[in-house]
């Protein structure tokens, strides 16, 4: 039997075609969870940076938790849990408000001392409010989906306008006290007075009380929680696994990102001094210029634009050996944003004795050591991603 070509014929044979072409284009699409994988050679041998997770709208800050899952923040106000294939939940509802404009959004998130207890996770985020907004921390009870019992812990004062300079960095010491760094809000001369907390780094206790201890305690027109002051914009805070001290970076204006060690009720000279200079081309005193500041520990002049540091303190990446390729334990990994980098520099107690820029072709926002000993690294941008990073194997 002949069977003759009928428009009903003709439509049957475009859908299977068009099925065709559809079946073939998946054919060639990353299965789920495929991740892409790429090498960089560094001083210390060759590193793979695989992406484990994307679709994230600006990330801004992360932590793990102990089963391995990772919590990231997203600037437009969510916060996600990265599963260890990649998968990423929906957001979880209980987030405060956040203003999502300019620099300011959701920030940064860290697990309590006490996580394993009392289930508790922090929030740094842009805040509105009467006069414009303020960085605030919040903290509430991790479930699966959500944060629940959520209650301000902290509110910087005063609330202005403008979206530049939150800061926002949180980092708990080994004795449970939080710190919070805190930008000037582009508001300059605010950085210098103790009424304002713009521009300074504050102590408290997890529930937001002042610790006794705390340098301006008592002191009349200063604000109790203030530790240091005369910051600019501190978006990178950690703590030194030995010591336990604080170590931060701040952006400087035109050039003069600085490394400090903040040490309580020092002023660190904004906007009076600055290795950098105003971005009208204005000259700024150099920190030397007036001795009564502490200085920084290292500038950097083009700047590296800071953003996120950790200690490394595993005794290995992934992949290497001690026979092979010598480790990064007890440096410094910085996230570099304008330089598209991770800056790693090595120590001698407080002296920064190297430093090696890798090329990670993106903004880094953020950068965390994992449990499983790799580094782990934000990408800041709207199509946002997590990175891992691990050793080429020799």
């Amino acid at each position: 039997m002949i069977m003759t070509w009928q428009p009903s014929n003709r439509l049957c044979w475009a859908r299977l075609v068009a099925l065709a072409l559809i079946a073939a284009s998946v054919a060639f699409l990353p299965a789920a969870g495929h991740a892409e994988e790429r090498t960089i050679d560094t001083e210390t041998g060759t590193i793979k940076v695989k992406t484990l997770a994307e679709g994230l709208d600006h990330p801004w800050g992360m932590a793990f938790l102990p089963d391995g899952r990772l919590l990231v923040t997203e600037r437009a106000g969510d916060l996600r849990i990265v599963s260890a294939d990649g998968t990423l939940t929906e957001p979880l509802s209980g987030v405060p408000k956040v203003v999502a404009e300019g620099q300011g959004g959701l920030l940064d998130v860290a697990l309590d001392p006490n996580f394993a207890e009392n289930k508790l996770v922090y929030l740094s985020y842009s805040e509105p409010g009467d006069g414009g907004a303020s960085t605030a921390v919040a903290r509430g009870r991790l479930t699966e989906n959500a944060v629940e019992e959520v209650k301000v812990i902290f509110r910087q004062t005063p609330k202005v306008s403008g979206g530049n300079h939150f800061g926002g960095r949180l980092a708990f010491t080994p004795d449970g006290k939080l710190f919070i760094t805190l930008g000037e809000r582009f508001k300059f001369e605010p950085a210098q007075d103790l009424t304002s907390h713009l521009g300074k780094i504050v102590r408290i206790n997890p529930d937001g009380s002042v610790p006794p201890d705390n340098p301006f305690i008592g002191q009349k027109d200063a604000q109790p929680e203030i530790w240091s002051y005369g910051h600019r914009n501190v978006e990178s805070a950690a703590i030194h696994p030995k010591t336990g001290k604080l170590w931060t970076l701040e952006f400087g204006p035109k050039g003069g990102d600085e490394l400090n060690i903040p040490a309580p009720g020092l002023n660190y000279g904004w906007p009076v001094v600055s290795w950098g200079k105003h971005y009208d081309g204005k000259d700024i005193p150099n920190p030397p210029t007036h001795p009564e500041f502490a200085d920084a520990v290292r500038h950097w002049t083009p700047v590296i634009s800071p953003s996120g540091i950790t200690f490394y303190t595993a005794e290995a990446f992934p992949g290497w050996t001690a026979s092979t390729i010598p480790a990064w334990k007890d440096n410094l990994l910085i996230g570099g944003l304008s330089s598209q980098a991770i800056i790693r520099l090595t120590l001698d107690g407080e002296t920064v004795t190297g430093e090696e820029r890798i090329p990670m072709g993106a903004r880094i926002r953020d950068v965390e050591q994992g449990p499983d000993g790799a580094i782990y690294a934000l990408t800041d941008a709207g199509d946002g991603a997590v990175l891992r990073i691990t050793a080429q194997s020799p």
